[in-house]
């Protein structure tokens, strides 16, 4: 038991209050200063000396709860779905009594949980539970409350809810809950896919509503949150309010990316990059959440309406700077002698014709593709075994001579490599980077001509896509050897191939390459990341071919997935791949968004996205829009994605308007001048079954 001495000198004073506000006559508890309440297994709580160490500070009834076992709670799990199953088995490890109620019967899965299932409400509560969770959906919530006997429970249970929204859980509680009841919002920021190997270091967020005046109820909630503390959650304690303002920006974005793309039918590639598997994983946790889920997000999220419209005006935004930078293209090409190559102007013209073509046709033709099998991508390449060296069909491994066009942070990038390999590398590049190639071990050019005379072996160019045809055309190619291998790294691979193919005399080889990562995704090693390639045009000689392997050998002996695939192929995997992580990181990276104490797993991948697109220029971006046919057909399908997701989300709301109307005659009159989203402030004595959008019957 807990000793309540009187009032002296010696005594500290303590209040068990989790609000800077102290309600009228909450009574003060008074405990020796030296010592703070334990559990004890037989007498129950007892004073225990304070340390040295402790009595520095006065200690938080959360510290000093959670050092020591507490005594088992009686926890009634009311809607047993994945959620409730999934916390009945941390709960029910913990050492806690669960009981189980659902609409639908779960007694076979209680049973395997070791779980008593209960078909009855009364029966459930005439078990007096400690701890009532509501693991319902939000949108049965108000029903679920309004139908329980909260008359046969004792009067100071403690009810908690897990709902995803904060502000309308706690309203409804303290609405329809007698005030001797305790309340306790939480929202686990995790669930049974995310969480699935373990709770240790994702957010737990909670505001301690109402508790009552009484040691041992304080003690209660202590006792339930000590659960989510030894499981190794960051325990945020913060208001309804404030929760619902991060959760609208951080949870509310991630299922809508999520939803967004699910749509799409995105799959695996042979050539995934890290950001795009991150993109795969977001889906893959928010596809398992029904859309009922993702609709009370939305609609009992009072911010996350507006949400929605920054989402949809950032698409927007990113779409005007993609067709405006077209336009200016195009406009260059008809007016100013812009000059571009036969296969630049006709890609321009497809993807002008494209755009501007009637925009109902354009849209059944888009639609169809959408739903077409044949969008998907189904050719599934098996990447060259790991164990295999191209090395082996080569005759030695002589060093090659490396000509870097192009030495920016790509350039420098590969340049550390090759160095590393024992290749020599020699470097050219319209800005000055002497000073740099000294540092790397790298001989540089300032004149294109002293460049190719010294004969490189390989011309690597690694320049923007943008510049690459000027810089290709400017190249004295007479002055280097007849056979030179000419390689590309461009993140699209139709285009250079055929710019290769018109510009480069027969003799020369030509290899098309894409390594799937840079210098901040491959900063650590290049080991199990993928290099696509296609041996465009070599020799039939023994040391061309010799030479083409050589040089792949380096990304080889690296780790590399090497992956080799037509240029054709590549872009249409990278269009469903690249493409749309850039653009969905770029739509992102638009609205700002900024870490918050409830992070998400979701939410963290996409601010990492955002921070790993953001870093390439708008060029490549835009290189990746323009040079890829592929390109403008997943725009438009995410473009009619997305369109869709917001279709439902509102056509859902018109229906709750038009039951609003027409459904209940009695409440038409009085509708206008209401609030249309959920108000759980609204007269306490309506009708569960009324049909409303509050009653859940949506």
């Amino acid at each position: 038991m807990i000793s309540i001495v009187p009032p002296t000198p010696e005594t500290t004073l303590l209040r068990f209050s989790t609000s800077s506000l102290t309600p009228p006559g909450r009574h003060l508890l008074r405990i020796p200063s030296l010592c703070i309440p334990t559990f004890h297994s037989r007498c129950g709580y007892r004073i225990r000396p304070i340390l040295p160490v402790e009595a520095a500070k006065p200690p938080s009834i959360s510290a000093a709860f959670t050092e020591t076992p507490l005594p088992p709670l009686k926890i009634a799990i009311i809607g047993f779905g994945n959620f409730g199953q999934f916390l009945a088995k941390t709960l029910a490890l913990h050492g806690h009594t669960i009981l189980a109620h659902s609409r639908s019967d779960s007694s076979d899965v209680s049973r395997e949980l070791g779980v008593p299932f209960f078909a009855d409400q009364n029966d459930l509560c005439e078990q007096h539970p400690d701890v009532i969770i509501l693991s319902t959906s939000i949108i049965s919530t108000q029903q679920v409350i309004r139908s329980l006997p909260l008359q046969r429970l004792r009067r100071n249970t403690l009810f908690v809810d897990v709902l995803s929204v904060k502000e309308f859980p706690k309203n409804l509680l303290l609405q329809l809950l007698p005030p001797d009841f305790d309340v306790l919002c939480t929202h686990p920021m995790f669930g049974p896919e995310s969480a699935r190997n373990s709770w240790h270091g994702l957010n737990f967020a909670y505001e301690k509503v109402r508790v009552g005046v009484d040691v041992t109820r304080e003690l209660r909630i202590e006792r339930f949150l000590d659960v989510f503390r030894r499981e190794g959650c960051n325990m945020v304690e913060m208001g309804c309010n404030e929760h619902d303002g991060y959760a609208a920006e951080s949870q509310f974005i991630t299922h809508t990316v999520g939803r967004v793309l699910n749509m799409l039918n995105l799959e695996a590639t042979p050539i995934d990059t890290k950001g795009y598997e991150a993109l795969l994983e977001v889906v893959e946790n928010t596809a398992s959440d029904s859309f009922d889920l993702y609709y009370g997000l939305f609609l009992y999220n009072r911010k996350a309406l507006e949400v929605l419209e920054r989402l949809d005006l950032s698409f927007e935004a990113l779409r005007k700077e993609l067709f405006g930078r077209l336009h200016e293209v195009v406009r260059k090409e008809l007016f100013g002698g812009y000059g571009a190559a036969n296969v630049q102007m006709e890609a321009l013209r497809e993807s002008n014709d494209m755009a501007v073509r009637d925009d109902q046709e354009h849209k059944n033709v888009v639609a169809m593709a959408y739903s077409s099998e044949d969008v998907r991508l189904k050719h599934v390449y098996q990447p060259i075994d790991p164990s295999f060296s191209i090395s082996q069909q080569s005759t030695g491994r002589l060093p090659l001579k490396i000509a870097i066009v192009g030495f920016g942070n790509f350039g420098q990038f590969l340049a550390k490599t090759f160095v590393r390999h024992g290749h020599t590398v020699i470097a050219y590049s319209r800005t000055d980077y002497s000073g740099i190639a000294k540092k790397l071990g790298v001989s540089f050019f300032s004149d294109a001509d002293d460049l190719c005379e010294a004969h490189p072996e390989v011309i690597l160019l690694c320049t923007s896509i943008l510049s690459t045809e000027k810089v290709l055309t400017s190249l004295p190619v007479q002055r280097l050897k007849r056979s030179t291998l000419f390689v590309d790294v461009l993140s699209v691979k139709e285009f250079p191939r055929s710019l290769f193919l018109q510009n480069l005399p027969s003799d020369f080889d030509i290899l098309c390459t894409h390594p799937m990562f840079g210098p901040d995704s491959g900063k650590n090693g290049w080991n199990d990341l993928a290099f696509v390639y296609d041996k465009v045009r070599i020799g039939n000689n023994g040391e061309r071919i010799s030479r083409c392997d050589r040089f792949l050998n380096i990304f080889s002996e690296e780790g590399c997935r090497m992956v080799e695939m037509s240029c054709e192929e590549h872009d249409r995997h990278a269009a469903g791949s690249q493409f749309i992580t850039h653009t969905v990181g770029r739509i992102l990276e638009k609205l700002r968004l900024d870490s918050t104490p409830i992070n998400t797993r979701g939410y963290e991948t996409l601010l990492k996205l955002v921070d790993n697109t953001a870093n390439d220029s708008f060029d490549l971006y835009y290189g990746l829009f323009m040079y890829n046919i592929n390109a403008m057909e997943q725009l438009e399908r995410l473009d009619l994605a997305f369109e869709s997701l917001k279709k439902q989300l509102f056509g859902r709301l018109h229906g709750v308007l038009r039951k609003q109307l027409f459904e209940n005659p009695r409440k038409t009159r009085s509708f206008h001048g209401r609030p249309f989203f959920p108000n759980p402030n609204r007269d306490a004595s309506s009708s569960p079954a009324s049909g409303s959008v509050w009653a859940g019957n949506v």
